[in-house]
C-alpha cells in the first residue's frame, strides 16, 4: 500500500466507525476502489457513496467534528442535491468526498453489489466496496463528464487486472444504461 494511502487509513476508519454506528449503508468508490481492483495508486482522499438522509446529518456531524473540518450546511445539501461534501481530517489533511447515494435502479444496485473487502492496514477490517464492473462504469461515466486521463488510467488497470473475472453481460448492459457502451468497447479494446 502507498504512503499516501497509509496516511489516511486513521481518518478512513473513523468516518467508517461513525458510518456504521449509525447505521448508514455506504462503500468505497472511486480510488480506493480502482485500486483495490486494479492497479494500486497513491492517493490523499477516499470516496464513499452514502446513503445519507437529512435525519442522520446532525448526529454523523456530531460524531466526526471534533476530528474533521465539515461544514454541516454543506452535508445537508448534498443530501437535497444528491451531491457530495467533503471532511477533512484536521490531523493530516486526509480528504474524505461522501457522495450521497442516487436514487435511480443503478444507484440501489450498485450499492447492493458491494463486496467486502480487507482494508489494508486496517488490522483485518473488512469494509463494503464498490465491485470492479461498478469501479469501471462510474469511472467511464465520469470520464464522459469530465474527460480525466486518471480516471481512463484507472478503467484500464481495473479491465486488465481483473481480465476474465468480470461479468461482460452486466457491464456492457448498464453501460448502455448509463451512455457509457461505446467508452467500455473502446476500454475493454485497449486494456
Amino acid at each position: 500500500m502507498t504512503e499516501g494511502r497509509d496516511a489516511g487509513e486513521a481518518p478512513l476508519l473513523l468516518v467508517l466507525d461513525a458510518l456504521e454506528a449509525l447505521g448508514i449503508r455506504h462503500h468505497l468508490g472511486g480510488s480506493y476502489a480502482s485500486s483495490v481492483h486494479g492497479i494500486p495508486r497513491q492517493t490523499r482522499d477516499a470516496d464513499l457513496v452514502v446513503e445519507l438522509d437529512s435525519r442522520a446529518v446532525p448526529r454523523l456531524a456530531g460524531r466526526l467534528r471534533s476530528e474533521f473540518y465539515l461544514d454541516e450546511a454543506r452535508l445537508h445539501q448534498a443530501v437535497a442535491r444528491r451531491s457530495s461534501a467533503n471532511l477533512i481530517h484536521l490531523a493530516t489533511g486526509f480528504k474524505i468526498d461522501l457522495f450521497v447515494k442516487g436514487t435511480s435502479p443503478y444507484d440501489d444496485l450498485e450499492l447492493s453489489r458491494s463486496q467486502l473487502t480487507e482494508l489494508p492496514g486496517g488490522q483485518g477490517r473488512t469494509v463494503p466496496v464498490k465491485t470492479a464492473e461498478d469501479t469501471v462504469l462510474r469511472k467511464l461515466w465520469w470520464f464522459s463528464q469530465h474527460e480525466s486521463e486518471r480516471q481512463w488510467t484507472d478503467v484500464l488497470g481495473v479491465l486488465k487486472a481483473q481480465r476474465g473475472s468480470l461479468d461482460l453481460t452486466y457491464l456492457e448492459r448498464w453501460a448502455a444504461e448509463l451512455g457509457v457502451a461505446d467508452l467500455v468497447q473502446k476500454a475493454l479494446g485497449e486494456a
